[in-house]
């Protein structure tokens, strides 16, 4: 099958921060933008753990789920428009069973860990927070403030040893580490890509060392596009046209031999357009040739948002039909869709 520049795709391709050794030395604390802020918490944060109890979450469903995710043996739900992120050591017990990572949040979108640290975008106040566990409680030790306008989507990167955090309405990337022998954050560098100033870009996929950017319904009128790009400095590789009824997508996945795309809108933002395509050559969107396959493996009339794969599993997070709010599935070594599975 024909992919964009004989690109290979594989599972590998997503942002799971799993990935092999870190290619980049060691960050030695010294050139950086900005610093995070200590919290009161993270002052003493053992000691803070000894009396911290966490909450049990109180709701037995999900408002706008926009990321599944694993760190160790603990899964992780960013329940958006909930204001919290929950999290359980068993996925699919009832959600009143989980409990409550934080909701000092509004309208979070994505979580990611080194597995030191776990950074959570919190989109409407245009910040990230810092996690760390101390005796098995996860505690909020640090802030960083002013990360663009409503930062949406966060991913560890191993190969660079970097988290990434897209600011969502300003074509900026925000690039955090911490040294090997601290767990302080850092802001080093702040990357921009111009052509998506101003576009609501709901999130970004690191494939092969390529950073691809699906770009949301312009304000002004500006052509969707995918964008391949450099990922050390944002130049742009190369763009594809994509047709109106597309033109809202939310994610770019790379399994097997195809280009995973979910849509949430159409170029009018009609979320009836919502919708699930995949694409062995991403060079075959202008013409409008590509699969729907959105109703085939699910029920259809949603909204679906990301996917993340965490074990081999590939979970679906989904918003607009009651009772349908993350999916679970698997694939065979082509890409193709097996299993399929309601879990919210």
């Amino acid at each position: 099958m024909a992919l964009l520049l004989g690109l290979s795709l594989c599972s590998c391709g997503l942002n799971t921060g799993r990935q092999e050794s870190s290619a980049v030395p060691a960050y030695d604390g010294k050139d950086y933008v900005e610093i995070s802020t200590i919290t009161a918490e993270g002052e003493n944060p053992e000691e803070f753990a000894a009396t911290y109890e966490p909450m049990q979450n109180f709701d037995s469903e999900l408002s706008v789920p926009t990321y599944v995710t694993k760190v160790d043996d603990t899964y992780f739900i960013v329940d958006c428009y909930h204001n919290r992120i929950i999290y359980s050591t068993e996925m699919g017990i009832p959600l009143n069973q989980w409990h409550i990572m934080s909701s000092n949040l509004t309208q979070p979108h994505t979580l990611a860990s080194d597995g030191k640290v776990y950074i959570a975008d919190d989109t409407e106040n245009n910040r990230i927070l810092v996690f760390e566990k101390f005796d098995g409680k996860f505690i909020n030790t640090q802030s960083l403030y002013n990360v663009g306008s409503r930062p949406h989507y966060t991913v560890y990167d191993k190969q660079t040893d970097t988290f990434y955090v897209w600011s969502s309405v300003t074509g900026e990337l925000y690039c955090f580490r911490h040294p090997a022998d601290s767990s302080r954050i850092y802001l080093t560098e702040i990357k921009k890509i111009p052509e998506l100033d101003g576009i609501y870009v709901r999130s970004f996929s690191i494939i092969d060392g390529d950073i691809f950017f699906v770009s949301g319904v312009s304000q002004s009128g500006q052509a969707p596009k995918i964008y391949r790009c450099s990922l050390q400095d944002l130049s742009i590789k190369e763009s594809v046209d994509i047709p109106e009824q597309i033109a809202g997508m939310a994610q770019i996945t790379a399994i097997g031999d195809y280009y995973y795309i979910t849509v949430s809108t159409d170029l009018s933002g009609d979320q009836n357009a919502a919708t699930i395509i995949r694409t062995g050559d991403l060079h075959e969107l202008s013409s409008g040739n590509y699969e729907d396959i959105y109703s085939d493996y699910f029920i259809g009339g949603g909204t679906p948002y990301y996917i993340s794969e965490v074990d081999g599993t590939y979970y679906l997070t989904e918003h607009r039909l009651k009772g349908h709010g993350v999916w679970n599935f698997t694939c065979d070594e082509h890409g193709n869709i097996t299993n399929v599975t309601a879990v919210y």
